[in-house]
């Protein structure tokens, strides 16, 4: 199959939905390029707070994927919890310039993230609602690509930003409004959702009998997304460990630019590669990506070891989130997948609170390097076990 023909395959819905992505990622990259500067120089936010503060929204995001997941399962509709979960996100954009307190500022973040959490689940399910299966790597690839694309574009519109309003973080933080309200008319306009037979919509989603249909593959795919997420800490500090190394607060966002391109340039192929079953070299180069990046980082002592370290873990990104999610749309029933992909960001998200929490302690009590190392050394568990596994028997 060449890389033009699934792409001529995809459904309108798939491009819209990675339109939307690339709107809202635009919208909130400019803020996550530049909110650890802000807590930190502006509002004294101490390290431990930096991770307090994104492991809490990080993990009320895919709390809530749980919920919205089981509730487009019951309705058998999914694309109003994917508008409702993107309009909060863009409700809460105009509360970051707005905040004078880190308490404000995390409850800016709850609330976007809960919109991120509301959208999830629904908007993955409908994905493989409308694609066929041989092509769902493809279609979480795409959307993943033109999301990293939206990833590149708001940190870069914030360092043109930063020079011209003379790096004033709250005057950039503004301009952050303007591509998130794009993203919810393209939801209104764009989107559009299959009627869904009566047998595929669930009673009661979260009865054991519906739990009981994602079996023993399906639990290993939720494992294996926590051991991920463990190893995988907020990329808040990937900006911090640049600007401690010396980057200028105008350029920090280049940070995010750099692992998004990368991110975005590998998600697609790799979709292409998943598709082809080539999964687990997927996973175990996926792993193997994300150890080096922490070791660069960690042992970095220039801005070209930084941004080396940075490039790994886009390479990492892409190998393995649009894999993750075809995975799970894979292991799941029709009439339990929006449940399926919930419980899976659900699990994924408590053990992000854990992880960010740990990562700001290492380096508040004993640095940057220990962030990293640490990282890499989860990482490294994580690929043994999975080396172990594949072992011939």
């Amino acid at each position: 199959m060449s890389a033009a023909a699934p792409r001529r395959s995809l459904p309108r819905t798939v491009w819209a939905l990675g339109l939307v992505s690339l709107l809202m990622d635009s919208s909130s990259e400019i803020v996550h390029a530049l909110l650890p500067l802000f807590m930190t120089g502006v509002l004294g936010a101490s390290m431990l707070e930096v991770g307090l503060v994104e492991g809490i929204a990080e993990g009320a995001a895919a709390i809530t994927k749980v919920f919205s997941g089981t509730l487009s399962d019951w309705l058998g509709r999914r694309k109003l919890l994917v508008a409702l979960g993107y309009g909060l996100a863009a409700l809460s954009k105009p509360l970051f310039p707005l905040a004078s307190s880190v308490a404000l500022v995390a409850g800016a973040r709850f609330m976007d993230r809960i919109g991120k959490g509301i959208r999830g689940a629904p908007r993955d399910a409908l994905i493989a609602d409308v694609v066929a299966p041989e092509l769902r790597g493809a279609a979480y690839g795409l959307r993943q690509a033109l999301d990293s694309i939206g990833a590149v574009l708001g940190p870069l519109a914030a360092v043109a930003l930063m020079a011209l309003f003379a790096e004033s973080l709250r005057a950039v933080l503004w301009v952050a409004v303007l591509p998130a309200l794009a993203a919810v008319l393209v939801v209104a306009f764009g989107v559009r959702e299959p009627e869904r037979p009566a047998a595929a919509k669930a009673a009661n989603p979260l009865s054991r009998a519906m739990l009981g249909l994602l079996g023993a593959r399906y639990w290993a795919i939720v494992a294996l997304g926590a051991v991920l997420t463990l190893a995988r800490f907020s990329e808040a500090f990937l900006v911090l460990r640049a600007a401690d190394v010396g980057l200028a607060p105008t350029y920090v966002p280049l940070v995010i630019v750099a692992m998004s391109a990368v991110y975005a340039l590998t998600a697609y192929p790799a979709g292409l590669a998943a598709d082809r079953g080539r999964r687990r070299a997927l996973i175990g180069w996926g792993l193997a990506a994300l150890i080096a990046a922490d070791l660069a980082l960690g042992a970095a002592r220039s801005l070209t070891a930084v941004f080396a370290g940075v490039a790994l873990w886009g390479v990492h990104m892409g190998l393995t989130q649009g894999l993750l999610s075809a995975l799970v749309a894979a292991a799941s029933p029709a009439e339990a997948r929006g449940t399926a992909f919930g419980v899976f960001n659900l699990v994924s998200g408590v053990v992000l609170i854990g992880a960010s929490l740990l990562a700001g302690w290492l380096w508040g009590a004993h640095g940057p390097a220990a962030t990293f190392y640490a990282g890499a050394a989860f990482t490294a568990v994580a690929l043994a076990g999975l080396l172990w596994a594949s072992r011939p028997r």
